[in-house]
């Protein structure tokens, strides 16, 4: 068995290399089980020292000139040579418990794909409202977050990987895929819980309540159409870090 993990980053200096050296000591996991890894890094056209601090932590640096999330998991997973992917984002800190986790899954035979639930840093009751309300979405939805995904490889490239149509929620839009391809399958899509994904709240503190909110709202007004334009989606690429 061979793991690929897969790291999307767009001017991700301040946080990639302590979120690569979660990853790194979290692969422990796969190679107990004499599975191979290895670590991709998508560099999503930054302008600051994201590729050479990647490669500092022993990644595989590919690049993608389009700044869209789902073009740079895309990019990463068509270098990918594992029989499954592992998304995390560059901001997120999954543990060694949480890759057994994965393993455990990926070993039962009748996973296709999954996520897990979150944990998000600071104390902020803002963002513990915010990520209880997710976990329990995802849970009941078998929805993965954007900030970790896992998948077989072949079932990916069956179901056409990301939708560069979006912005946003393209984590949705391939759950819903997945989910789909599962059921033809008798196959399922987990969410794990024992081991949450730690994962930053910077754009709580980055970002004001008036512009979340007028995201959503434009989101609601225009029927999803939101999604499909990056200066509405402009806390995933406006570059403020």
């Amino acid at each position: 068995m061979r793991i690929s993990v897969i790291v999307p980053a767009f001017n991700e200096e301040k946080l990639l290399s302590g979120a690569l050296r979660s990853i790194n000591a979290a692969r422990a996991a796969f190679t107990a089980l004499g599975w191979s890894t290895e670590l991709i890094v998508c560099d999503n056209n930054s302008t600051d020292r994201t590729a050479e601090l990647a490669r500092a932590e022993g990644a595989r640096v590919v690049f993608e000139p389009v700044n869209q999330i789902a073009r740079a998991r895309n990019t990463g997973a068509a270098a990918a040579t594992g029989d499954w992917l592992v998304f995390v984002d560059a901001d997120s800190h999954p543990t060694r418990e949480l890759f057994a986790d994965v393993a455990e899954a990926i070993a039962q035979g009748d996973c296709l794909a999954g996520g897990c639930t979150l944990r998000m840093e600071g104390r902020h009751p803002v963002a513990r409202c915010l990520n209880s309300l997710w976990n329990g979405i995802s849970r009941v939805t078998r929805w993965a977050p954007g900030s970790f995904i896992f998948c077989e490889a072949a079932a990916f490239r069956q179901v056409g990987g990301f939708s560069q149509d979006l912005y946003a929620s393209e984590e949705i839009d391939l759950s819903r895929r997945l989910k789909g391809l599962a059921r033809a399958s008798g196959r399922k899509i987990v969410i794990l819980c024992r081991h949450p994904l730690m994962t930053s709240d910077r754009k709580l503190h980055l970002y004001s309540a008036r512009e979340h909110l007028r995201f959503v709202a434009r989101m609601i007004l225009t029927r999803r159409r939101a999604l499909q334009d990056p200066r509405e989606c402009h806390t995933w690429y406006d570059g403020r870090r």
